[in-house]
This record gives C-alpha cells, sequence and structure tokens, in this order.
C-alpha cells in the first residue's frame, strides 16, 4: 500500500522508537509543522525522514551572514531509498516563528519518488515496509547482539555505563543498536532497511565484532590514535 507523506530530507538516520530533536528554521518547514499541529485527522501527525545520499539540508538560517545560497531540487537518487517516519510529541513555538520540535521514530518506509508539487515542502510517494514482531531466531540473537554491544560500548567509552536500561523487546534493541554505534551512513541504511529484525541483529553481531576488534587493535598498538583512526560517521 502506498501513500504520498511530507518528507523531511536530513543528513541523518531515522530509526522506529528512538528521538529525534528538531530545529525548524525554513519557512516551507514550518508551514508543515503548523499543517501537522492543526491537521483535523485522527491517530499521530507525522512526516517521513529520509536521509540525504548528497546534497544539503537546508539552505543557512535568515540572519546568518551573506545571502542563503540557493539549493537545487532534490530528486529520488539525492535520497536513500528507506526512511522512517517522525511522529510529533512535542512542539514548542519561538518568539520568531521557528519551531523546537520533538519526534519519535514510527514506521519504515521505501521512497517510489519525489515531488514538489503545491506544498512549499518535498513530498515522496512511499511504500511501508513491515514490521513483523520478532521471530524465534531473533530471540536468540538477541542476547548476543545485546553482550556484544556491551563488550563494543566498554571498549568505546570504558568510563561511563554501558547500557542505563536494556530493551526487552528483540526489535526494540536491534534499532537501539542500530542507532547508537558508531557507523557509516550506508550501514546504518542498510539496518534500516533489513527485512526482518533477525537478519538486522545478524548483520550487527558482525559489524559488532568488527568494531571491537578494531577498538581492541587501536589500545594494543603504540602510535597516535589519529593515524589508526577510521573516518568519522557524519551522523
Amino acid at each position: 500500500m502506498s501513500k504520498r507523506l511530507p518528507v523531511f530530507p536530513l543528513g541523518t538516520v531515522l530509526f522506529p522508537g528512538l528521538v529525534l530533536p528538531l530545529h525548524i528554521f525554513e519557512e516551507r518547514y514550518r508551514t508543515l509543522v503548523r499543517e501537522l499541529v492543526t491537521s483535523p485527522e485522527e491517530g499521530p501527525h507525522e512526516f517521513g525522514v529520509v536521509t540525504l545520499r548528497r546534497g544539503a539540508e537546508a539552505p543557512a538560517p535568515e540572519g546568518a551572514d551573506g545571502p542563503a545560497p540557493e539549493v537545487a531540487p532534490l530528486v529520488a537518487d539525492d535520497l536513500y531509498p528507506t526512511g522512517c517516519t517522525a511522529e510529533l510529541r512535542q512542539v514548542t513555538e519561538l518568539p520568531d516563528g521557528r519551531y523546537d520540535i520533538m519526534t519519535v521514530g514510527r514506521r519504515r518506509f521505501t521512497v517510489k519518488d519525489v515531488a514538489q508539487g503545491e506544498e512549499p515542502y518535498l513530498t515522496a510517494e512511499v511504500e511501508w515496509l513491515p514490521d513483523e514482531p520478532a521471530d524465534q531466531t531473533a530471540e536468540l540473537l538477541a542476547p548476543r547482539a545485546l553482550a556484544a554491544f556491551r563488550a563494543y560500548l566498554e571498549l568505546l567509552r570504558p568510563d561511563s555505563e554501558a547500557l542505563d536500561a536494556v530493551p526487552g523487546d528483540a526489535t526494540v534493541l536491534s534499532h537501539l543498536i542500530a542507532a547508537t554505534a558508531q557507523l557509516t551512513t550506508d550501514e546504518r541504511q542498510l539496518l534500516l532497511s533489513a527485512p526482518d529484525t533477525a537478519t538486522r541483529l545478524r548483520t550487527e553481531l558482525k559489524l559488532l565484532n568488527r568494531e571491537s576488534g578494531l577498538l581492541a587493535r587501536v589500545r594494543a598498538v603504540p602510535v597516535p590514535l589519529s593515524d589508526l583512526a577510521r573516518p568519522a560517521s557524519p551522523n
């Protein structure tokens, strides 16, 4: 089943259940927030978050030095094909008309096409990706993935708590790992588009073991970390 959905191109990857705060300064997205807040439709008020493959999120905010650069219209190839809706949970209107909003990831989708029509913001025709409950394989993989995630966090941030709270649901855990681990945008997109929880957890186990191995080796070699560091994820 497809639907036309307002979309917000960003340089980050949103996962279901994860919190995403946003500062809305562009007029077209202020319009989107106003429309969502005043919409009479029942149910969640949401828009799509899609990750930019190339291009800019938005021109410079009003008031920045110099004129705002012109931004070429986005096309489908400028975006990664899988996105996630952001449900509005809290909206704060600022005195100058900008908004601070708090959103939570809700539903995954595949982008079929994008268009700049009558609305000032971008819209996309999307197809919803199924969110099937975790099966027995996923339930068996979840403890292994959690153990690998704890070991990874201990290497990454040894002085901090590995996890304040452990998700009891395998799917929630898979999304938390995908959003928290220091991965590339391509890797996050791979996890977002995984067909099921078991596939996502299995992929995360491989990625976490790889990252933990790299972190352990960096600690063991007495050379500057800058000589060994991998390029940081843009997220």
